[in-house]
């Protein structure tokens, strides 16, 4: 995905008012529905980063899934949002921080895994994630980098998930299908030719249609990120960081 251009600091702040990490973060001492709902929203959405970080620490499927699970149980039950501190920064490094703590110093007390009878607290394909995984493990060389870049896709994933729901309920289906190669790689020459021929558009057309394409992406991308972070000086750096991940 190109680099994108910056926006007016004012746009982007009206983001962060109610953001999923910015809600848990500024709850302080007192555990609220609105801050857990908007903890468990941010766990579900990325939870297979950090199981694929689990399994390249060297834990195989079974301890990795146990592990993961039981992560998001603490997690979510301790209610211990006073620690969510500004300090503590985005999501994505706050859940590498407390699951480097967790694999650390707490996993081993935890027994059969089974805390809270054995209810799960995060509803996990864990099946699709080990596919996933095994396809995967070995394109970054460390269990850092690979969290960072599993972190990275779900939100190009997400982004193009909510483009995909949103050509779909305008009834624009076919021209998303035939137009979401373009999203994120140039088009080579003749491409736009025959797409056009296909979707009965002229070359111009397609070339205008793809561009406000992508700036839609590209706006999704950065309102997905600034679900995990506070600010948008953070968001301006995390975008930074997740577009040199991928490059």
């Amino acid at each position: 995905m190109s680099e994108p251009r910056a926006r007016p600091p004012d746009e982007s702040a009206d983001w962060f008012v109610t953001t999923h990490w910015s809600v848990v973060r500024t709850v302080g001492d007192t555990a609220t529905t609105v801050a857990q709902e908007a903890l468990e929203k941010l766990c579900l959405t990325y939870w297979y980063p950090l199981y694929a970080y689990v399994r390249r620490k060297g834990h195989d499927e079974h301890e990795s899934q146990d592990l993961t699970q039981e992560f998001f149980a603490r997690l979510l039950a301790r209610n211990d949002f006073a620690a969510l501190h500004p300090s503590r920064g985005r999501f994505r490094a706050f859940l590498l921080a407390a699951i480097n703590h967790f694999l650390a110093k707490e996993w081993r007390k935890a027994g059969t895994l089974k805390r809270g009878g054995g209810q799960a607290p995060v509803s996990l394909d864990t099946t699709l994630a080990e596919q996933r995984y095994g396809a995967q493990a070995a394109i970054e060389p460390t269990p850092e980098r690979l969290f960072d870049r599993r972190w990275a896709e779900t939100i190009l994933e997400r982004a193009a998930t909510q483009l995909r729901d949103e050509f779909t309920g305008e009834g624009r289906e076919t021209l998303f299908r035939e137009l979401n190669v373009f999203l994120s790689a140039p088009a080579s020459a003749g491409d736009y030719a025959s797409v056009a021929t296909r979707l009965q558009m002229t070359e111009s057309a397609v070339a205008k249609t793809v561009e406000r394409l992508r700036r839609r992406y590209r706006d999704l991308v950065r309102r997905e990120i600034a679900q995990t972070v506070s600010t948008p000086a953070e968001l301006e750096e995390e975008m930074r960081y997740l577009l040199k991940v991928l490059a």
